[in-house]
């Protein structure tokens, strides 16, 4: 599929969604909605997801021919920004000959679902309208591969604000860590709340939008993976610390996209004072992970070779097991990346779900190995982008402790 059948923010497109559906061996893709249950729906479809939607609507778009839609009596211009044909009804029974009318000339219909609820983000379709669906003669399959070409898939023009966000997020996080030191140089300690405010306050600043606080922890509370220091809740950072610091940003325009990053260091307790042997080890085997996850999806894309979600995290996820730490790294290696920060494109997951979505050109995703021991935590996150060619980090790539000297 050429980047000009990218999604479009702004209408439905469907001769994309067609030339999808083909490439899928599907032969349509139904969408259903209720009271704004899938919000997927309204931004594939590009429809307004304002006003009253008190009742159900359908929406099914062949692989060939023209779309139809189903609509109830009451709210009969809920799609009318949309091309097709229109089909009303009022009574239940109305509602499921529709539908018949709708499928009959397809077997193999996509919708928001996903079989045994493996990948989560895209399963929006109740199982009562699943069980409906096939109840009239359908086989439903996931249209999760699907989702992610619409709403995973970058343009050039999120590619540049990626690139553009990531140049200032990392100098931004070079220059909190240099706080740190600072800090501690001139009040004999510093706090992680602190840190947190200096970067959102750097990120406004530079006019990146962002959401949360960031990750700062120190010691223990970098082993708690979605840690968020307050003003009540926040603990010194002194010397021979470690310390842990998870940042994402975007620019603040429609359409762009974040840069997520996670990065670790050592606060030195004098001159030429190094991290102990275990933090370093363990520094080492994750940076391993990491780095062999990013090789692995590299080497697949440039030998054409499909490869799934799943199978990243088994890469990285054996590096960390194989080195004794398997059960320490407690979450998914990595997560989609596009306008949100969690996207609806393949996780790199085969713990917490078994993403069995392929990874395809012009996504990106973190890869974000972590282990978590009681005393202290180290996660060494990069964004790893696809194109037709390659896969490979969009920033700087941590490759020893950061070590601030005081």
């Amino acid at each position: 599929m050429s980047k000009s059948q990218i999604k479009d923010n702004e209408e439905m497109n469907l001769s994309a969604i067609q030339a999808a559906l083909r490439e899928q061996g599907a032969d349509a893709w139904l969408f259903a909605d209720f009271r704004h249950s899938d919000p997927l729906a309204y931004r594939i479809l590009g429809l307004d997801g304002g006003g009253l939607c008190t009742r159900r609507w359908f929406y099914l778009v062949p692989a060939h021919g023209d779309p139809v839609k189903l609509n109830h009596r009451i709210e009969p211009g809920k799609l009318d920004s949309l091309p097709g044909s229109k089909l009303i009804y009022s009574r239940w029974q109305e509602l499921h000959e529709g539908l018949r009318k709708m499928l009959a000339p397809h077997k193999k219909v996509a919708m928001q679902y996903s079989a045994m609820n493996n990948i989560p983000y895209v399963s929006t379709v109740d199982a009562g309208t699943i069980e409906l669906i096939r109840s009239l003669g359908a086989e439903v399959v996931s249209s999760a591969d699907l989702v992610q070409i619409f709403e995973a898939r970058w343009s050039p023009e999120q590619k540049e604000s990626h690139f553009a966000a990531a140049k200032i997020v990392d100098g931004i996080r070079a220059d909190a860590f240099a706080e740190v030191g600072r800090q501690i140089r001139a009040h004999g300690s510093t706090d992680e709340y602190t840190i947190a405010r200096y970067i959102l306050d750097r990120f406004a600043a530079a006019g990146l939008a962002t959401h949360d606080t960031p990750i700062v922890g120190v010691n223990a509370n970098g082993s708690d993976c979605h840690y968020e220091p307050a003003p009540g809740r926040s603990t010194p950072i002194r010397p021979g610390d470690w310390l842990l610091i998870d940042m994402w940003a975007k620019e603040k325009k429609p359409g762009a996209v974040y840069y997520d990053i996670t990065w670790c260091g050592y606060i030195a307790a004098k001159p030429g004072d190094k991290p102990s042997a275990k933090h370093q080890s363990v520094f080492e085997v994750v940076r391993e992970a990491r780095d062999s996850a990013v090789a692995f999806v590299n080497d697949a894309v440039k030998a054409g070779r499909a490869i799934c979600g799943w199978q990243v995290d088994d890469v990285a996820r054996g590096v960390i097991t194989k080195a004794g730490y398997g059960e320490y790294f407690v979450h998914r290696t990595g997560h989609s990346i596009q306008v949100e920060i969690h996207a609806n494109g393949a996780n790199m997951d085969n713990l917490e779900t078994r993403d069995e979505r392929r990874v395809i050109p012009w996504t990106c995703f973190s890869v974000e190995p972590g282990i978590y021991l009681p005393e202290f935590g180290v996660r060494l996150e990069v964004n790893c982008f696809v194109d037709e060619k390659g896969a490979g980090t969009t920033g700087a790539v941590q490759k020893e402790p950061v070590i601030v000297q005081i």
